[in-house]
């Protein structure tokens, strides 16, 4: 009976204190920088750094270290980026918006709630580069990306159309192979997001081998079990679709069915706008739902706190004691159901 009581404790307490930390170290040319944490539910957006996605930000310290820690994530597993940013206010936006930054040095990797995650400086003080995790899953996409290197190089060797043909058929099976060992539907639409990019060489083959290949649907199937109901499940199996119809339009027995192809796009499209707005009426609502709790007096105080004003500061602006405010506070996390601030801006911001 101890014993069982000992393993509930122990259980009890691990769900409690679950959270994750993810830290890292860079070299002392970027020291007192911003790091940013975001998260990506659209593949489409692995290659560029959107600040829609940002959740979280920090800045280097003196000896070079930065941190993310908290509780707050998904307990399933998610793409997530860090990425320190060099661009000047003036150049951030248009930079990134057409999703090229040089000055911009990131690093894309697997994780949830649970996990510990660190970026060491590796060999010639290069940063963001090396990934030691609790998550077998995390550095999979570095894997990946050692692989794409070798493709590249295949592909480069001979440019004649028969070379670029068999270097398809081949790289096409071994990222799939590969992507199978991993058991992680997460790195293979990163995979995906690659082969089916029409601005790679491995377009041409991927609209022919999403017809002839099962691969496509078991994943669909795979992403289903694992994350159903989530943006990118959805994306993915409409996008195959909408493929599939594409290469079926361009056969010449199918030509007929352009008005096909036509309402499908449509729906897609259609599809997509709604998810979107569905999400932001939901998270419009709920907001609607939090601020309708509070009192005239809380509503200021969440409005400082989205500003990052200290208790002090908070004081001072509304003319009210250091208690008081933490009073408030302490009714703003109950009346809210969060446990900090940083839960409150994202359920208000």
């Amino acid at each position: 009976m101890k014993l069982k009581l000992f393993i509930f404790f122990l259980t009890f307490t691990t769900v409690i204190s679950a959270q994750y930390n993810f830290s890292g170290q860079i070299d002392e040319n970027n020291h007192g920088k911003t790091v940013y944490l975001s998260v990506i539910e659209d593949y489409r957006k692995l290659s560029r750094i959107s600040f829609d996605q940002i959740i979280k930000k920090t800045t280097i310290d003196s000896l070079g270290y930065f941190s993310f820690v908290g509780d707050n994530l998904s307990l399933t597993n998610r793409i997530y980026r860090i990425h320190l940013d060099e661009c000047d206010a003036l150049t951030q936006n248009s930079n990134h918006f057409f999703g090229k930054c040089e000055n911009s040095k990131s690093v894309l990797f697997i994780a949830n709630n649970n996990d510990t995650v660190s970026f060491p400086t590796s060999f010639a003080d290069q940063i963001l580069c090396e990934i030691n995790s609790t998550n077998k899953k995390s550095s999979a996409f570095l894997e990946i990306d050692i692989m794409k290197e070798e493709m590249a190089f295949d592909f480069n060797e001979f440019h004649s159309v028969a070379n670029k043909r068999l270097n398809s058929k081949k790289w096409f099976s071994n990222f799939q192979s590969f992507s199978l060992t991993l058991n992680e539907p997460l790195a293979e639409l990163y995979i995906f997001d690659f082969l089916s990019d029409k601005r790679n060489e491995t377009y041409s083959y991927y609209i022919k081998d999403v017809v002839d290949n099962s691969y496509y649907s078991q994943l669909s199937k795979r992403l289903q079990e694992k994350y159903p109901d989530e943006i990118f499940t959805q994306l993915y199996e409409s996008e195959i679709a909408s493929d599939k119809l594409l290469h079926s339009q361009n056969t010449p027995q199918n030509t007929s069915w352009k008005w096909l192809l036509g309402i499908l796009l449509g729906l897609s499209i259609f599809l997509n706008i709604y998810l979107i707005w569905q999400r932001k009426t939901s998270s419009q609502k709920a907001k609607n739902n939090a601020l309708g709790k509070l009192t005239s007096q809380e509503q200021k105080i969440v409005d400082e706190i989205l500003n990052d004003k200290t208790n002090k500061e908070i004081a001072a602006d509304l003319f009210i004691s250091l208690s008081t405010v933490k009073t408030h506070i302490n009714n703003l996390y109950k009346k809210l159901n969060v446990s900090s601030r940083e839960e409150i801006k994202q359920l208000l911001s």
